[in-house]
């Protein structure tokens, strides 16, 4: 194994960078030493070492009244806090992830 030690550069949302550094803090991981794992359990499972999908939404017919009508509120509120995007922004991320 090398001495050496590579450098890896990437952007990520600033609110994820800071709340996984403090979930790592209090497991006693470095950011650094969080990354060196993820990567050699990418070269031991020769993947993403967990499994990687869309989620899936249930339909109408899985879920209760209740369930829904606490989804639309949730999803009401998050718009409400500014937290959602315009109909055409989010048909623009779409498209963009279908290339």
């Amino acid at each position: 194994m090398s001495n050496k030690a590579a450098t890896i550069s990437v952007r990520i949302d600033p609110e994820i960078k800071k709340e996984a550094e403090g979930i790592l803090e209090e497991l006693g991981l470095s950011m650094s030493v969080a990354i060196d794992t993820f990567c050699r359990q990418i070269v031991l499972t020769k993947g993403l070492p967990y499994k990687v999908s869309l989620p899936t939404l249930p339909s109408l017919d899985e879920i209760t009244k209740e369930e829904f009508d606490e989804t639309m509120a949730k999803s009401h509120q998050e718009i409400l806090d500014g937290k959602g995007i315009e109909l055409s922004e989010a048909f623009n991320q779409i498209l963009e992830g279908l290339k």
